[in-house]
């Protein structure tokens, strides 16, 4: 579903595409840092550092980690 017009679509592509290659990296930088720093805030606060950080990867990736990569803590 999209609520935008394909004339606001074209004008923001435009506005991105004049911007370096840098400067749209650090957007998308700075948009997952700001999701991470959510959905941490959205976690139990009494999950311990590796729990939270399981979290963090099922809910970024939408799968858990495999189990080969948990057995090393």
């Amino acid at each position: 579903m999209t609520d935008t017009t394909p004339e606001i679509e074209r004008m923001v592509r435009k506005r991105l595409m004049a911007l370096s290659g840098a400067e749209r990296m650090r957007m998308g930088a700075d948009m997952f840092s700001a999701a991470r720093r959510m959905i941490l805030a959205s976690l139990p606060a009494e999950l311990d550092d590796a729990e939270r950080k399981l979290r963090l990867f099922e809910r970024v990736y939408g799968e858990s980690l495999p189990i080969e990569s948990t057995e090393r803590r």
